[in-house]
């Protein structure tokens, strides 16, 4: 679930490789991987080019060309979302409201290491622009290593944590016994394949940080696909499964009697499916192919400075430098997933059809979010690369372009939502118990918080560039505004001072990015974030023996 105050998604990456040596930079740099950032002779490689045009010529082309993929890859990863609460809305709503509770408390552990995943993707982005390959190749070994290691000590702390966190929340009777044991199947199975996510996210965001955002795009396609077929078996096996009725409806292949032969495939097999546990299933193994495509791009291609397993030996002074900057940037992360989940612990004291809204809400609101998002991770390219070859007035020109697009945007985005509210949220709500309720409730949602549609466009732009520019420190605290004052402490008291019932959450929801949008555009205009982060590169030395 994708909230519209939120940055979750593949968590800011961008991946590259390096072209070489794997002894470079260790115990030589003192403070930042400067020191071994030996610039490698220029080539002619399209990559090469594509780097060279964000920071060179139109600002339009290159925001354009980083952003449309990015909004592609969120649309696919809100897929992911989108198809599971589609079958398993089929399910229950039950089953909708327990992904809705589930996911806060993934994200929770996901921010600890997404921060660093951003790390990365900025000291590629800055080490890009001023043509030091060398780092840019270490820091994204480093990173791939810093990011697997805690990778491997969430799956194991969530698949624990996951039981005894639910049963804190001040759940409502019903929704304690149908929804929360839903939940936690949910959960156990995606953290014992937590670090199968995570490869996929460390690789886009690596090489979103070099400026390739088209190949990431395509692994994610693919992976996708996967979990579109994968989906209904698992869930549902060959028993009721709602595919095959679907199916049956298209003129060409229901000469081939789908229904028939979902009962010769259950006859066969007797598989009922895994119901919620089976979307987990799909999603993990999905997200695993992804994962292996994307180390084989990394270490196996010539896309991107290239990363040698070498590259994955600890150096101290790479990985200080990641959790310098990604340690905001988690923080920020963790706070979100925690106002997240202090939010749902207020939605769970309503009713299960409250609850089922604000999850299926969410998730139809996290694809309006889209385009902001792809603009503000495209930002933080834009300002990475250009601050990293001294362009600061260019970082500047293409932060207000992109926030003025954005805003644009997101409000034609937010009129279309208003006028085609109820048939699509209906679409996401089967024929269930309490689903005239549930849509109802969702319309209202969605009609409510579509006033901050455009605010959502600038504040996701302004915090792009606070993160491209290395000041993960001003985006963590416009963000912790945004969403524990603007956000949680407006719900709060809406619903349980000023009495406004559900309604509350939705208005609570919407102050959020209002509020965000506001601090930001004060902080950006102050001009105090135009310095890198990184020092100049050392001068090109030419290629060593190993390179």
């Amino acid at each position: 679930m994708t909230d519209g105050g939120t940055d979750e998604s593949d968590d800011g990456s961008a991946g590259d490789h390096e072209d070489g040596s794997a002894g470079g930079g260790e115990g030589d740099s003192t403070d930042s991987p400067q020191d071994d950032s030996a610039e490698a002779p220029a080539d002619d490689t399209p990559e090469r080019v594509a780097a060279e045009s964000i920071t060179e010529g139109s600002l339009i082309r290159p925001l354009f060309h980083l952003a449309w993929p990015i909004v592609v890859i969120q649309l696919l990863q809100v897929m992911y979302n989108v198809v599971d609460t589609l079958y398993l809305g089929r399910l229950s709503a039950e089953a909708v409201g327990a992904i809705s509770l589930a996911f806060p408390l993934i994200f929770l552990l996901i921010a600890v290491a997404g921060g660093f995943t951003t790390a990365g993707a900025i000291l590629v982005a800055q080490y890009t622009g001023a043509k030091g390959d060398r780092s840019a190749g270490l820091v994204a070994g480093q990173t791939i290593f810093t990011v697997s290691l805690l990778s491997v000590v969430i799956g194991v702390v969530g698949y624990f944590y996951t039981r005894p966190a639910l049963e804190l929340l001040p759940s409502d009777a019903d929704t304690a016994a149908t929804v929360i044991p839903l939940a936690a199947d949910y959960m156990e199975v995606i953290f014992v394949g937590i670090p199968l996510m995570f490869g996929f996210f460390v690789f886009s965001a690596l090489m979103r940080g070099y400026g390739d955002t088209r190949t990431p795009m395509v692994v994610m396609l693919i992976s996708v696909f996967l979990n579109v077929v994968l989906d209904p078996f698992l869930i549902f096996g060959f028993a009721e499964n709602p595919l095959f009725g679907w199916l049956a409806g298209v003129p060409v292949i229901a000469a081939l009697d789908p229904v028939a032969l979902q009962s010769t495939l259950f006859a066969a097999t007797e598989f009922t499916g895994y119901g919620i546990e089976g979307a987990a299933i799909a999603t993990i193994f999905s997200r695993g192919v992804a994962t292996a495509i994307g180390i084989w791009v990394l270490f196996g291609t010539d896309h991107g400075p290239a990363v040698t397993v070498g590259h994955l030996a600890p150096d101290l002074s790479f990985i200080r430098d990641i959790v310098r900057l990604g340690l905001p940037s988690s923080v920020e992360q963790t706070t979100s997933a925690l106002a997240m989940i202090t939010l749902t612990a207020m939605v769970v004291t309503f009713s299960p059809p409250v609850v089922a809204a604000y999850g299926l809400g969410n998730r139809l609101i996290s694809l309006v979010f889209l385009p902001a998002m792809g603009l503000g991770r495209a930002i933080d390219t834009m300002v990475g690369q250009n601050l990293g070859a001294d362009r600061a007035d260019r970082a500047a020109r293409s932060v207000k372009l992109a926030a003025s697009t954005g805003a644009g945007v997101m409000f034609l985005v937010a009129v279309v939502a208003v006028a085609f509210t109820e048939p699509i949220v209906g679409a996401f709500i089967g024929d269930v118990p309490d689903a005239p309720a549930t849509i109802a409730y969702a319309a209202d949602y969605v009609e409510i918080r579509s006033v901050e549609f455009a605010f959502i466009g600038v504040t996701q732009v302004i915090l792009g560039a606070f993160r491209g520019a290395g000041n993960t420190k001003t985006a963590m605290v416009i963000s912790i505004l945004t969403l524990w004052v603007g956000r949680v402490a407006s719900v709060g008291y809406l619903v349980f001072v000023a009495g406004w019932g559900e309604t509350g959450i939705w208005v609570g929801m919407a102050l959020g990015n209002v509020l965000g949008a506001s601090i930001a555009v004060a902080w950006f205009a102050r001009g105090t974030w135009t310095e890198r982060y990184i020092d100049d590169p050392e001068p090109s030395v030419g290629p060593t023996s190993d390179d």
